[in-house]
């Protein structure tokens, strides 16, 4: 049995391979996207698993690295997002549009990318690893929500609209363009804290154990990594 780094392979002919190997030898494969063990993210799952997302936009910002700059940003930071919105988002991807640039390395060191799913959901990318600063956040609009997500602190914020029809003088209320109320629910979770490397180290110890799809499954890193090789694809026809 193996837990595998994202991303799964360096292209989908190694990670055929991988597939075919795993299969011959009856052992399971897993997949090491950390932040679906983020606390942040399983709060998200709540909020969002029976709501269709419209708009998702991610930005992951980290100070140039001394390891990892000789591969494209997308899969080192931006795969991580791809994996969050394939699992949240059930639908094929229709059109991908991306630009990047080489400011230190070989590879871009910046990306940006846009992409659409049949569904009608709209994901907006941004990955760069010569910012000051680490970021890691993500904001998903669904229709009368909009919730925002911070994975590196590990904390969210939702926030809910609908038609205001009480008398509650302390409501926090909005007026559209055509006169109707809005009433503003707002929440922040208390997310539990974990340690995202331990319980994702249980969930392949569990796997294994009980025999059971872990919950990074080698179909999604490929998924990930597919969409992933799009996007660099799309940079270098831009380059």
């Amino acid at each position: 049995h193996v837990l595998i780094e994202k991303p799964v392979a360096a292209n989908k002919e190694e990670a055929a391979s991988l597939i075919n190997a795993s299969n011959k030898a009856q052992k399971l494969l897993q997949v090491g996207h950390i932040e679906r063990f983020n606390p942040a993210f399983r709060e998200l799952t709540k909020v969002v698993a029976n709501e269709k997302v419209v708009v998702r936009e991610a930005r992951r910002h980290s100070p140039h690295p001394e390891r990892a700059n000789d591969v494209s940003v997308v899969l080192d930071l931006m795969i991580h997002d791809i994996d969050i919105v394939l699992k949240l988002v059930d639908s094929d991807v229709k059109d991908v549009k991306a630009n990047g640039v080489c400011v230190i390395s070989n590879s871009p060191d910046i990306t940006n990318a846009r992409v659409e799913f049949k569904n009608g959901c709209v994901a907006n990318f941004t990955a760069s690893r010569i910012s000051l600063k680490n970021m890691r956040k993500s904001r998903f609009f669904q229709k009368e929500a909009y919730i925002a997500v911070d994975f590196l602190e590990k904390k969210s914020e939702i926030v809910k609209i609908s038609d205001f029809h009480g008398t509650d003088n302390y409501a926090m209320l909005i007026e559209n363009a055509e006169g109707d109320k809005k009433q503003i629910y707002y929440n922040s979770p208390e997310a539990k804290s974990v340690n995202a490397i331990e319980e994702e180290h249980i969930d392949f110890a569990n796997s294994i154990l009980h025999n059971k799809v872990p919950q990074v499954s080698f179909k999604d890193g490929l998924r990930a990594l597919k969409l992933a090789k799009l996007i660099i694809d799309k940079v270098n026809e831009n380059s």
